[in-house]
């Protein structure tokens, strides 16, 4: 019997997803595990993949009027301790520090000295310490809005972590807005949600589920929270972006008040709304294949990587004339309004251990170029979302280069959107709903559900199913029709219809 085709990343997709993911990052050299435990270094390849996301996100959150600032990394204690459910729902994942100093220690190392007199956290999220400086800002409804964004790093204390998906530090924004009324806060909340949106549909090639979060759900001390929710091709949900509405809740607490225009003190209405390099662990399960990451064009670090073939140096100069011509060609090229990014390869390593590097790395367009290419005015081009190489005409490439990278983008976000349409389904009883979310296999538990449309009466009276199915309630889709329906668990009847699914 003939062997199975081998793969760039083992195990496969099929044999053991965890640790497919794990592969991939490895293979794509996007990030390693640091001497700290649950947290990462992300490898510059990863790091510029970030910095695109970063660069676009921005250039989004400029355009509807957001400026950038900086705020602390610690914060006093106390300030936690006056929004009481927002720091209940933080609590056993805040990092402490205590001490302000090191000192030796008689066995010839070292210990905390010059205990703190109030104990700081390093932010798990920056709510309570922008909110006391926003208490300095606003006096007069004149001062309002603020709008403002800082990019950082925060720490959570995790106890299962996993590359980018769920780390102790990672990187992300936060935006943090005050208001002057409830309407204008909660149209703020839309419409950094719908930004988040255009960015995981556009730019990720992602699709993805606008909605509200149940009350179980939502962002501790938030009114209402909206997320996206994308569908991972092991078929479990991912929230990749979440904004929220807070009300007055912060406002009163943190004091930030201020005179309207007829003269009355009032509390202003707040909001915030983040992503974070969860988004890159995002992308390699909604793209990614068994010879690697998948990269969508828009974000790739490089869209296209040159691999030049010679076998001696005369061949080489011949070889490299004719990859810096074209390399310029491709750069004068645009897509998406910018220029085409394009790399030369032209380090000493065999061919085929080169193109495989690239292959594992997402990198969507390779070109290879030799001595017989030069002949035929030719390039020999590998598309990253296809299995196939073709020779195509250099002029012809060139002059439609833009086009092939449209047409990879869009082709990944198809496909994307093919796995989640046809793993979703509507259910409308307890018995398929247990089908459903139970593991066909027992050897791989995880290829298993999707997203379940279904209408439930409160969370209270299904808690237990879920729990027991390690299932949860991801939004409350935006495009809700507000038709009434009957609870899929108890029968009652319910207005709201929900995704369900398991997640990460």
């Amino acid at each position: 019997m003939a062997k199975p085709p081998q793969t760039a990343i083992q195990p496969t997709r099929a044999d053991d997803y965890p640790e497919w993911y794990q592969q991939v990052i490895r293979a794509a050299d996007l990030a390693e595990n640091s001497p700290v435990r649950g947290c990462m270094v992300i490898k510059p390849w990863g790091y510029r993949l970030w910095e695109n996301m970063q660069r676009a996100l921005d250039d989004m959150f400029k355009a509807t009027g957001h400026q950038n600032a900086y705020f602390p990394l610690l914060i006093p204690m106390s300030f936690l301790e006056k929004e009481a459910e927002h720091v209940e729902g933080f609590a056993k994942e805040c990092a402490v520090v205590t001490h302000h100093r090191l000192e030796p220690d008689p066995d010839g190392g070292l210990r905390p000295a010059g205990k703190l007199e109030e104990p700081l956290i390093i932010r798990p999220t920056s709510e309570t310490i922008i909110g006391a400086t926003y208490a300095k800002w606003v006096q007069s409804y004149r001062d309002l809005p603020i709008l403002i964004n800082q990019w950082a790093n925060v720490v959570r204390w995790e106890m299962r972590t996993r590359m980018f998906l769920r780390t102790a530090e990672f990187l992300w924004q936060e935006g943090h807005t005050v208001h002057a009324t409830a309407a204008e806060a909660i149209e703020e909340t839309e419409r950094m949600i719908n930004v988040y949106a255009d960015f995981a549909e556009n730019w990720m090639a992602m699709p993805v589920i606008v909605g509200s979060k149940t009350a179980a759900e939502r962002f501790p001390g938030a009114v209402d929270t909206l997320s996206i929710e994308a569908m991972m091709q092991d078929r479990k949900a991912l929230q990749a972006g979440t904004s929220h509405f807070l009300g007055q809740n912060f406002s009163k607490a943190q004091e930030i008040a201020f005179q309207t225009e007829a003269g009355d003190r009032e509390f202003a209405w707040t909001t915030s709304w983040g992503v974070s390099t969860r988004l890159v662990g995002a992308l390699i399960m909604t793209h990614s294949d068994d010879d690697g990451f998948v990269l969508p064009p828009r974000l790739a670090p490089s869209q296209v990587v040159i691999l030049p073939i010679y076998r001696d140096q005369a061949q080489r100069a011949e070889v490299l004339e004719y990859v810096a011509s074209l390399q310029k060609e491709l750069m004068a090229q645009t897509y998406a309004g910018l220029p085409i990014r394009v790399e030369v390869d032209d380090r000493d390593v065999r061919g085929g251990e080169k193109k495989w590097h690239h292959v594992k790395r997402g990198v969507p367009i390779r070109i290879e170029v030799g001595p017989k290419d030069i002949e035929k005015n030719s390039v020999f081009v590998g598309r990253r979302d296809q299995a196939k190489s073709v020779g195509l005409p250099r002029a012809e490439f060139i002059q439609t280069i833009g086009k092939t990278l449209a047409d990879m983008q869009q082709n990944l976000f198809d496909r994307a959107l093919e796995l989640r349409e046809s793993n979703t389904v509507d259910i409308d009883n307890e018995a398929e709903f247990r089908k459903f979310f139970t593991p066909k296999n027992e050897a791989q538990p995880e290829i298993h559900g999707g997203f379940a449309r279904c209408y439930f009466a409160d969370e209270a009276s299904i808690d237990a199913l879920l729990k027991e199915l390690k299932v949860t309630i991801r939004c409350v889709p935006r495009d809700h029709n507000d038709v009434s329906g009957v609870c899929f668990a108890t029968g009652r009847p319910a207005a709201k219809k929900a995704i369900f699914a398991k997640a990460y």
